[in-house]
């Protein structure tokens, strides 16, 4: 199993936004999402960050967290090797 890269990178980035990636691949439910908020949390309001997941329940628990807490989810995008990179822009101010 791959040890996942749970920290801010920038080499993920592809140059979208600020430049902040957050690489959750080989982390299963509910560590995706857990760890999403909590980078969302440290992120200034409006800032972009690019999450990599490929737990298949990081589709539904990102989308239900970026809902609830009212970040947007910009894009979500198919990995070529499995999995997903989300696009989300925190939320002006954290509900």
């Amino acid at each position: 199993m791959v040890e996942p890269k749970d920290r801010i990178r920038d080499e993920d980035a592809k140059g979208r936004a600020d430049g902040r990636a957050l690489d959750l691949r080989g982390l299963k439910c509910p560590l995706p999402a857990l760890r999403t908020e909590k980078a969302l949390g440290r992120c200034e309001p409006g800032a972009e960050l690019l999450v990599l997941a490929d737990d298949p329940l990081a589709r539904l628990d990102i989308a239900h967290l970026c809902r609830e807490s009212g970040h947007e989810l910009r894009a979500v995008e198919d990995l070529p090797d499995g999995g997903w990179r989300f696009r989300i822009r925190r939320a002006q101010s954290l509900r």
